[in-house]
This record gives C-alpha cells, structure tokens and sequence, in this order.
C-alpha cells in the first residue's frame, strides 16, 4: 500500500504564524530579534506522553 501525499505550489500556500508564551504573555515569534529565534529553534518541546512515560 502506497500513500500519496498531496501539496500545494508554494505560490498557493499560506504562511502560518507561530506564537509563543513569553513571561506570561503570548507573542509571534516573527517579532522576537534574531537571537530569541534562534533560542526558540534549539528549544524542547513538552509533551505529555514522554513526561508520563518516567524516562
């Protein structure tokens, strides 16, 4: 079984926006300078199954 995977021509596609929680508040992260982004690309994210799984 194959699957397909469609995509759309990159003139078609629409930007999505990131945003992030930054002491307390909520903030794109197109407006952090170019040191905090690239903070924001080496970060870890959460997620629940690998906290709960105890390793």
């Amino acid at each position: 079984m194959t699957s397909r995977i469609d995509t759309l021509p990159t003139d078609q596609r629409q930007p999505c926006e990131v945003w992030t929680r930054v002491m307390g508040y909520h903030r794109p992260i197109s407006q952090f300078n170019r040191g905090k982004q690239s903070e924001h690309r080496e970060r870890r994210h959460f997620t629940e199954r690998a906290a709960t799984s105890g390793s």
